[in-house]
């Protein structure tokens, strides 16, 4: 009786466990629960703005939008300033004259426009060679720029895989396709490269002869013509299948045509490879140990404007239906948007906004679902273009942006009258002092909760991406009820708007996957897009046995010629494949030298070489690696090889100096960072401030932005890797522009006691003992709410910003850092740069492929191609720093930005490594922290710290031998 109670008490027990992990495991959608909006949400945003396109268009609401097309053509141009603008007949197959616009440069049309109202535009232009970046102009009408967007302008380039069939390494593993440009000739109208604006601009044009501009800010384009328009109305699918049954056209049967995704013929994007995909074993291509290109999109496919075609041999007339296998793994609340041309046309209105929700699985998408629509496709070759598009997003995207700068705005005037750190005791009065405080709150608080509202209704479900929004709309509402509490709250308040911009970034991205595209009669079955369950374990099985058998350390081909190098790189994955494929395809042919490349973790060089078994070559070394081994006799000098100094002059000496030691070269330069400063334009247009260009400036800056509770920024290093930090980057500044240095000529002691130092230590400590600058702030963060709209950071942070900080584009800039102003009135910019190094090791076994492989590592052609490839693969946030002057110039930067950097590239120094040299930049922010925690005076600090330095380089000195 009691086993029988037992049994029954598992079983209960068993039953409820199933049943609770079923209730909280996520259900496979196998229907993709598309829910649609019962219409589009209306933007609240920009109509106050005097420059927002939505302020332009509500200036000429009632204004005509004329049906006839005005054209004028590119060589008839009027007037062209500041470059050559060629004109050239037949260029790249055209039939007839095109100017050819470069990379800088203005070029004005007269438009003879016969009626009044609002146009569109558009361009027929060809992208010439250049550096493989987005083409960029901005539009001026009659001088002046009609709004804000207008100014950046962005033209597509077409890219597609270099070889028609995916490539195989001799371990049986894909090579991903290396994307390569295929310029055509296209016609693109002038939209928003946001994507924030679903149809393109529309620009008012008087009656009579006006003056069309374009200014080129980034690379060169042909220009056949240019053509003022309306774009034609599209017809819904409903009025669109009325024309099929009154033009009599059938269904074609038994087709059924499968395009794979990989197979793509061309993009707008390098980002927009194939890429391999292993969740599954029902993707096509499949290996359960083996790297297969199976897929294409992905987390790289996901910003407005990218597309991708596709072509398909349709075998007979008639109509057919469209389905996708897609996964749509990354946003869960919100929803992917797809819009989709045939040959150049969205065949009806319907296919601007195709929906893909959420969904963990694969899942074949019929497009129309359960009705599928019908595409009328006569036999021949047809081309399907799918583009990134917001949709129904792009309103809420808008208005969540203008909220984020509404209440960055309240925020800074809430700043202006509390200071960083309020007093919890003290009343402010804030709704007296700033009226308009809660009126502010709970309108925003209800703009959000609108959007919250739409994307539960669209969607059909609750999820973080509504979180964000409700936590702000639940603070907001609170603090205009209680506005007494705002101070005590401005950190959360600072922070959840700071999740605002976060939430608009992710949600502007829109990231799908795509195995392949079917085009079939309808009366075809469409084949499962899920593996089976035994597939799936059989799967499992597989990978898991793979992960003892597979070496997934090494990359690419194994195979060794006779001569053979070994070649360590500590970055990612990504970065080696990258490199691995540009050694396969370029260095190994041309030198007839095998490399194995192997992809190790950083701390695992040194007791590697010290057991015999280190590479010949490493990568991506930290500075104070090479002369450390060179100390020791691990690192090869370079200095010997008869082409050093040519190849040394591919880099500025400051590149060079962190390896140079005793006569020698242990090493070259890799990528070399060095500060720049960063400025809000809109916050320094609102205090009357102009970006300082001497250290005098900054004071002055310093007085106004403390008035108004705002900060200027200086870069301070983190002690939590006390014992490798760098000098400070603002003491290195300073100390650089008064001609000081951080050792003696002979290297053998420390310089930092003389009358240049420490006066350069003393104004340095005077920033955070007298101005009270923070010790520790995420600037990028604060320079986006505007409370540190001015700061000296390192210039990869422009990557970061232009990726991370959407809703600031257009209002931030980079220039060259302060200086110090000399008697003569010419003004100074040194600064120090940090840089990663490639070395050889002293026991390489051949030397001379070893040295091969090192030039041709550093040569500009290798540092343009890899540079290229990796913002390909990872986007603008991924340029690569180089080393190498002539590689970086071809990088692509904008024509503006690039000349800010080459300009404080000139001024960079370099900061020699010298026997126990690690000594100083620890022992220089142990001064710096004493001086600002302990209250001691900067020149006793510094000095006593210099007798620490000098003792360490001493002993370090008399362990090497050295004289």
């Amino acid at each position: 009786m009691r086993s029988r109670k037992k049994k029954g008490l598992i079983l209960l027990l068993a039953i409820a466990l199933i049943f609770s992990i079923w209730s909280i495991f996520p259900a496979r959608d196998r229907s993709l629960g598309i829910v649609q909006a019962r219409e589009d949400f209306e933007a609240v945003s920009g109509t106050d703005d005097p420059r927002s396109y939505e302020h332009y268009l509500s200036t000429h609401t009632n204004a005509d939008m004329p049906e006839q097309t005005v054209r004028i053509e590119g060589e008839s141009f009027i007037q062209a300033a500041d470059d050559e603008f060629e004109v050239v007949s037949g260029y790249a197959g055209l039939d007839g004259k095109a100017v050819i616009t470069p990379e800088v440069g203005t070029i004005s049309w007269e438009v003879p426009v016969q009626a009044s109202g609002l146009y569109q535009i558009r361009v027929h232009y060809y992208p010439v060679a250049g550096k493989s970046s987005g083409i960029e102009r901005k539009l001026t009408l009659n001088g002046e720029v009609p709004f804000r967007g207008a100014d950046v302008l962005l033209f597509d380039r077409v890219w597609g895989n270099r070889e028609d069939s995916v490539r195989r390494d001799d371990r049986g593993n894909d090579l991903r396709p290396r994307q390569v440009e295929k310029p055509v000739w296209q016609l693109a109208a002038f939209k928003d490269s946001a994507g924030y604006f679903e149809e393109p601009y529309q620009f008012y044009f008087e009656k009579g002869n006006q003056k069309l501009s374009l200014t080129s800010l980034r690379e060169s384009m042909a220009i056949d013509y240019i053509e003022l328009y309306k774009e034609e109305d599209i017809p819904s699918y409903a009025e669109l299948q009325a024309t099929y049954e009154s033009a009599g056209l059938k269904p074609a049967e038994a087709v059924m045509l499968k395009v794979q995704g990989e197979q793509a013929v061309s993009k707008s994007s390098p980002t927009l490879a194939p890429i391999s995909d292993r969740s599954s074993p029902s993707l096509e291509p499949y290996d359960v140990s083996k790297i297969r290109i199976n897929a294409i999109g992905g987390i790289n496919w996901k910003l407005p404007g990218e597309w991708i075609e596709w072509d398909v041999d349709v075998p007979e007339d008639g109509l057919y239906q469209i389905a996708l296998k897609v996964k749509q793994d990354q946003l869960r609340g919100v929803y992917a948007t797809r819009s989709l041309m045939i040959d150049g046309k969205v065949p009806f209105k319907e296919m601007e906004r195709i929906r893909f929700n959420y969904s963990p699985e694969w899942q074949t998408r019929v497009l129309g679902e359960s009705e599928p629509y019908l595409f009328q496709l006569s036999k021949g070759t047809h081309r399907l273009r799918m583009t990134v598009t917001l949709g129904d997003i792009a309103p809420l995207l808008r208005t969540v942006e203008s909220s984020v700068l509404d209440l960055n705005e309240m925020y800074r005037k809430i700043l202006m009258i509390t200071a960083n750190n309020p007093d919890p005791l003290r009343d402010y009065q804030l709704e007296q002092r700033i009226p308009e405080m809660t009126e502010v709150f709970q309108r925003q608080a209800d703009i959000l909760r609108s959007v919250a509202d739409y994307l539960e209704k669209a969607t059909g479900e609750q999820s973080d991406k509504v979180a964000v929004l409700h936590a702000m709309v639940v603070q907001l509402e609170d603090m205009a009820a209680r506005p007494e509490t705002v101070p005590k709250r401005l950190d959360t308040f600072k922070i959840n708007v700071g999740g605002l911009g976060t939430w608009i970034l992710s949600v502007r991205e829109q990231p799908i996957a795509l195995d392949y595209l079917l085009v079939s009669s309808p009366d075809q079955k469409l084949p499962e897009a899920e593996a089976t369950v035994l597939q799936q374990m059989k799967h499992e099985v597989g990978a898991y046995v793979a992960s003892y058998t597979e070496d997934y350390d090494s990359i690419g081909n194994m195979e060794q010629k006779k001569d053979s190098i070994t070649v360590w790189i500590t970055t990612g994955r990504d970065q080696a494949q990258v490199l691995k494929a540009l050694i396969d395809e370029s260095f190994t042919p041309e030198t007839d030298i095998s490399v194995q490349l192997r992809l190790v973790p950083p701390n695992i060089l040194l007791p590697a070489t010290l057991a015999g078994e280190g590479p010949d070559v490493a990568m991506q070394m930290g500075e104070d690696i090479p002369v450390n081994y060179a100390m020791r006799n691990a690192a090869a000098d370079l200095s010997g090889f008869p082409d050093f100094e040519q190849v040394a002059s591919r880099f500025r000496e400051s590149g060079l100096t962190p390896y140079r030691y005793n006569n020698g070269v242990y090493a070259l330069p890799e990528q070399q960072h060095f500060p720049m400063l960063f400025y809000r334009k809109d916050v320094l247009n609102e205090l009357g401030l102009e970006p300082p260009k001497t250290w005098q400036d900054v004071y002055n800056a310093i007085s106004v932005l403390q008035k108004h509770n705002m900060e200027f920024y200086l870069p301070i290093e983190d002690t939590t890797n006390n014992a490798n930090m760098i000098p400070n980057a603002t003491f290195a500044m300073l100390l650089y522009q008064n001609d000081g240095e951080f050792y003696t000529e002979d290297q053998k002691e420390s310089a930092l006691n003389s009358e240049i130092s420490m006066d350069a230590f003393k104004r340095w400590t005077q920033f955070y003992t007298n101005y009270k600058f923070p010790l520790k702030a995420d600037f990028p963060n604060r320079f986006r709410t505007g409370e540190m709209p001015l700061g000296i950071a390192d210039y990869t942070t422009y990557n970061m910003l232009t990726v991370m900080a959407p809703e600031i584009r257009n209002l931030w800039d980079f220039t060259i850092v302060p200086g110090t102003q000399l008697e003569d009135g010419s003004v100074r910019h040194e600064v120090a740069s940090t840089t990663s190094a490639v070395m050889m090791l002293e026991n390489a076994k051949n030397k001379e492929a070893a040295w091969s492989f090192m030039k041709w590592w550093t040569d500009k052609q290798t540092q343009i191609e890899y540079g290229r490839e990796m913002e390909g693969l990872m986007g603008a946030a991924a340029r690569y720093p180089t080393a190498n002057i002539e590689a970086l110039e071809q990088l692509p930067w904008p024509v503006k930005d690039y000349q800010n950097l080459e300009q404080q590239w000139k001024w960079v120094e370099g900061i020699p490594q010298v026997p126990g040299g690690y000594f100083t930049g620890r022992h220089l922010d142990n001064a710096f922290r004493k001086v600002v925690n302990a209250n001691e005076n900067p020149r006793e600090a510094l000095s006593d710290y210099v007798l620490y330095i000098d003792d360490e380089i001493e002993l370090k000195r008399k362990e090497f031998n050295l004289k």
